[in-house]
């Protein structure tokens, strides 16, 4: 009985090791592929903001519709490869999460987003998929550990 109890507990902790390098990597990889795919949509698309301006939230609505769009589209886009490669990954994850709450309040409640027939599936799981990289980080397989781990605790290195 007593190598079963092992057996187990070696696998579950080779699988929490796996799971601190590739579950972060995972949600980062999925969330950057539909923010990149939406700015880059945004980029080659004209600017329809102006037909929703006044749909923002406070302060946004104050904004410039040109400056709103930019921001929308660098956001997306340069958001998505920061998550890629795990860079500044809690503050990319905050700003897109912001994003969405204000896609979904302006642009996409009662209209459908995306694959969805209402206006709150999709945005509430991408804003669900954001929190464990919010409040857990980006995982080991990111230039965030690699900075955090060189930088903020020494020498120590994490690829070898």
């Amino acid at each position: 009985m007593q190598r079963g109890w092992t057996w187990l507990k070696t696998s579950l902790t080779g699988l929490d090791q796996i799971g601190t390098w590739l579950a972060p990597l995972a949600l980062r990889l999925l969330l950057a592929y539909e923010f990149w795919q939406s700015g880059v949509e945004k980029f080659a698309g004209d600017n329809w903001f102006h037909e929703i301006r006044d749909r923002f939230p406070f302060p946004l609505h104050l904004l410039p519709v040109e400056l709103s769009w930019q921001v929308a589209i660098w956001l997306e886009l340069l958001g998505a490869a920061a998550l890629v490669m795990g860079l500044g990954t809690r503050i990319v994850s905050l700003g897109l999460s912001l994003l969405t709450v204000v896609a979904w309040v302006s642009v996409h409640a009662g209209l459908g987003y995306n694959v969805c027939d209402n206006g709150w599936k999709l945005p509430l799981i991408y804003l669900v998929l954001f929190l464990p990289l919010i409040f857990s980080g980006p995982g080991r397989l990111s230039l965030d550990a690699l900075i955090r781990d060189r930088f903020l605790r020494g020498e120590r290195r994490i690829w070898g």
